[in-house]
């Protein structure tokens, strides 16, 4: 169940800015966009759109933490993504070829979105080409990841595969400092056995080993991964 929430328009467009498809706009025609939008609320667990349910419109984090997830037959659970960070976006890919959802969007905690339709979308792009552009560059780099994704699940053993989503992490959310890299804001072991393709025990076994190896440190949310770690895995 969603409700529409009233936001200041002076921080929705900035925030429509901060997006990496919208970023070539000035404030005006951002403000444009702005108008053409609605802004949603989602509670912890909500299913935000399906897998094969029509692509109807595009959405853009304002604050919260949503997944990008398959399901299998028996209801287990691969994480193809995660959005945190304010500005991330989600869904362009059926607004451009017509076809159904390819995975589902669950609300991790109370999630706040900027949602366009297909039809404003459409009609932003005419009168902008150059966010077409901006969007299959994001299509070709999330692509580009995917294989990556397949290509560790088909060459990698299971440890190998954790230590490389966490050097992911590192690269995506990590602070540089003295040591190596620090994630403030880890997933929690479930999340990252979901996204490698394995069992929490699996990934409690790695991470342990990792720690007792003086690869990583944890300290309450935040692990630091060490150079060491980080160079001797690639």
């Amino acid at each position: 169940m969603t409700e529409p929430v009233n936001g200041g328009r002076a921080r929705m467009r900035e925030l429509i800015r901060n997006v990496s498809i919208f970023a070539h706009l000035d404030p005006n025609t951002a403000g444009e966009l702005e108008r053409l939008g609605e802004v949603r609320q989602f509670a912890a667990g909500a299913v935000i759109v399906g897998q094969d349910d029509p692509g109807d419109a595009l959405f853009v984090l304002v604050q919260g933490k949503v997944k990008v997830v398959l399901f299998g037959k028996q209801g287990r659970e691969m994480i193809l993504s995660m959005f945190k960070t304010p500005g991330d976006f989600f869904g362009e890919m059926s607004l451009l070829d017509d076809e159904p959802r390819s995975a589902t969007v669950v609300a991790v905690e109370p999630a706040t979105l900027f949602v366009l339709s297909r039809a404003a979308f459409r009609a932003h792009v005419e009168a902008q080409p150059a966010t077409a552009l901006r969007v299959l560059q994001e299509v070709s780099r999330r692509l580009r990841q995917a294989d990556r994704v397949i290509g560790n699940l088909a060459l990698l053993d299971v440890w190998g595969r954790v230590a490389g989503k966490l050097r992911e992490l590192a690269r995506a959310d990590g602070t540089e400092v003295e040591d190596g890299i620090v994630i403030k804001d880890r997933p929690t072991q479930t999340e990252i056995a979901a996204m490698v393709g394995t069992s929490r025990e699996t990934v409690s076994r790695a991470i342990s080993e990792f720690t007792r190896r003086g690869f990583i440190q944890m300290s309450g949310k935040k692990m630091l991964l060490r150079r060491a770690f980080l160079i001797d895995q690639g």
